[in-house]
C-alpha cells in the first residue's frame, strides 16, 4: 500500500474492559490523510477511552491498533487549567510547546485567526477564543493527524459553526487527517467525511447523511426521527421542517 492510501490510523476489534465491565466492544475504524472521521455518541459511550486508546495513553485490552511510522500527532484537549495568577500571554502559552519556533507560533495564530491576541493576557481570552489557541497549539508540530476532543464545548453556535470552518481549512490545506469527538452530528455534517455513533460498539457509521437518516443514531442519542435539528449549509429543503436543540 502507498502512503497515499493506507490509513494514517487503523483500529481492529478493540475491546477495552476495566475491573470486568466492558466498555469498548469489538470497534474497528481508520483515519486517511485529508479525511475527517467525527465520534458521537451519549456521555458514557465511550468516546474519550477510544480517543486514548487511539493516541496511545491507554491500551487496549484486545485488538490491533495500527499508527503510520514516524506518525506527528496534534491533540487539542477539551480545555486546559491556566493559573490565573500567572502572567502569560497568547503567544508565550503556544511558546511553552517544546521545539516551536517564533515563525511556527505567529503561523499558527495567524492560520486560528487571532494574531491580534498575541500579547494579550491568555486569561482574557473568550470562550470561543480559549478554543481557537488551544487549536492553534494542536497544528504547531504540523500534524499528520489532528485529534480534538468536544473542539466547541461551551461556545455559542456562530463560534463553533466558526471553529469547524477552521478545522476543515487546515484539513484541506495541509492534507492532514482529523479525528473528532462532538456531541452534535448536524453542527460537523458539512465537514465530516465518515461519522462513527459508538454507544460502546458502533452502532452505525457511515456518511454523514447515512448517519442522520438512520434509526440506530436517533435511538442511540433517545431521540425521536421527527423534530430533530439539522444544521447543514448546503443540504436540501427536505430537512427544512426539522429543528433541534442539543
Amino acid at each position: 500500500m502507498d502512503e497515499e492510501s493506507s490509513p494514517l490510523l487503523r483500529l481492529e476489534n478493540v475491546y477495552k474492559s476495566y475491573h470486568k465491565n466492558l466498555v469498548l466492544e469489538n470497534i474497528s475504524f481508520s483515519v486517511k490523510r485529508g479525511e475527517t472521521v467525527t465520534l458521537i455518541g451519549p456521555n458514557g459511550a465511550g468516546k474519550s477511552t477510544l480517543m486514548k486508546i487511539a493516541l496511545g495513553i491507554l491500551s487496549a485490552s484486545s485488538g490491533d491498533i495500527y499508527r503510520e511510522k514516524s506518525i506527528n500527532v496534534g491533540y487539542m484537549p477539551q480545555k486546559v487549567m491556566i493559573d490565573e495568577v500567572l502572567p502569560l500571554s497568547v503567544r508565550d502559552f503556544l511558546y511553552l510547546r517544546p521545539n516551536v519556533t517564533y515563525d511556527d507560533v505567529e503561523q499558527a495564530l495567524e492560520t486560528v485567526r487571532l494574531s491580534r491576541l498575541a500579547k494579550n493576557p491568555v486569561q482574557s481570552a473568550s470562550g470561543g477564543e480559549m478554543q481557537r489557541i488551544l487549536l492553534a497549539r494542536a497544528i504547531l508540530g504540523k500534524p499528520d493527524l489532528l485529534v480534538l476532543d468536544e473542539p466547541v464545548q461551551g461556545i455559542d453556535i456562530m463560534g463553533q459553526q466558526e471553529i469547524y470552518g477552521l478545522i476543515a481549512k487546515i484539513r484541506d490545506d495541509t492534507g492532514c487527517g482529523v479525528l473528532m469527538i462532538s456531541h452534535d452530528l448536524h453542527l460537523v455534517m458539512a465537514s465530516t467525511d465518515q461519522v462513527l455513533c459508538l454507544n460502546r460498539h458502533i452502532c452505525c457509521s457511515g456518511s454523514p447523511e447515512f448517519v442522520q437518516d438512520n434509526p440506530e443514531y436517533h435511538a442511540m442519542m433517545g431521540r425521536p426521527m421527527e423534530g430533530v435539528a439539522i444544521y447543514t449549509h448546503n443540504h436540501s429543503e427536505e430537512h427544512d421542517h426539522e429543528h433541534h436543540h442539543d
